[in-house]
């Protein structure tokens, strides 16, 4: 193999710390960066160090306010302009993939409108986990690392050696994750068929599939309110199950998010640190996703296979 560029990794300010320890893992410090803003509010992001020729590395989830993404696409030009090599996105928590088709008219496609940002500044390539619709990696004219994780809950939940374990995804968009899920688990899964008047608020749901007796875990990708999790575990439980978890990759956790996981059914909630708890629960579990993007990234510098991370979880 031939020589390789330095690996240089710096973090945006809404995401160092997580990125401290992908740095820790990956066996780097951060590189220096500071972020100065204009009494407007106006963002100026600059390297304190040389860029020139190396393979940038910049971490930071794009949660709201809209400025984390802003901050990262100035982050972007500033690492072009500076002459960097090879410039690579870490953004563990993608916003704005919700919105990724036209469900009705005249509204925006904004998953694609952040694609378009990004390639616009010159991204190489992107790194995320867990995307809220896995086709939002045709939206770009680049390589997406896509990585999953399923490699950090499934070690979890084999650990807590539950008897009788069973799937479930809290709604039919996310059939195929929960059918992944189960996959690697060898084990059944149930579907939650939910219909909603509005955004964020449930108006019925019920449970396709046996689940008397059950220790059930539901897996989605993101918790925003709670609403959807904690509805499809207390109908599940009044249904005979035995237990119910939940996984959810992503905590956005707004408005009563917290407190309708506190008083929910379900014995916990298992989550990665993508985004930062603004508040503690008792409740929930946070994962880090840490060392699987240190080591993703290593793989990037030795032009070695991502997707052999996740074939076998032991």
């Amino acid at each position: 193999m031939g020589s390789f560029n330095t690996v240089k990794i710096f973090s945006g300010s809404q995401s160092e710390y997580l990125a401290k320890d992908i740095a820790r893992y990956y066996g780097k410090e951060l590189g220096g960066y500071t972020l100065r803003k204009f009494s407007d509010g106006e963002l100026s992001p600059s390297f304190e160090e040389s860029i020139r020729g190396c393979d940038v590395f910049l971490i930071q989830s794009t949660f709201p306010p809209a400025d984390n993404l802003m901050e990262l696409l100035l982050m972007v030009d500033a690492a072009r302009r500076a002459s960097a090599h090879y410039v690579t996105v870490v953004i563990p928590y993608f916003g704005y993939a919700r919105q990724d088709r036209k469900d009705k008219p005249r509204v925006a496609i904004a998953a694609k409108v952040v694609a378009n940002l990004l390639t616009s500044v010159g991204v190489d390539r992107l790194m995320t986990i867990d995307l809220h619709a896995g086709q939002i990696q045709g939206f770009f004219d680049l390589p997406v690392d896509h990585l999953e994780g399923t490699s950090i809950f499934v070690p979890y939940i084999k650990s807590l050696e539950l008897k009788n374990l069973l799937i479930a995804s809290p709604d039919m968009g996310g059939a195929a994750r929960a059918r992944n899920f189960a996959k690697f688990m060898n084990v059944d899964m149930i579907l939650c068929d939910k219909h909603r008047k509005r955004a964020n608020e449930i108006a019925s749901m019920q449970v396709i599939g046996e689940v008397e007796g059950m220790d059930v875990v539901l897996v989605d990708d993101l918790i925003d309110t709670g609403g959807t999790l904690c509805k499809a575990a207390e109908i599940i439980k009044d249904k005979g199950a035995t237990s119910v978890r939940a996984i959810s990759t992503h905590p956005i956790m707004s408005g009563k998010a917290h407190e309708n996981i506190a008083n929910s059914v379900l014995e916990e909630l298992i989550v990665t640190d993508t985004i930062p708890l603004k508040q503690q629960n008792p409740k929930i579990r946070v994962l880090s996703v840490a060392e699987i993007f240190a080591k993703a990234i290593g793989r990037i510098r030795d032009h070695e296979s991502i997707s052999s991370l996740f074939i076998n979880y032991q």
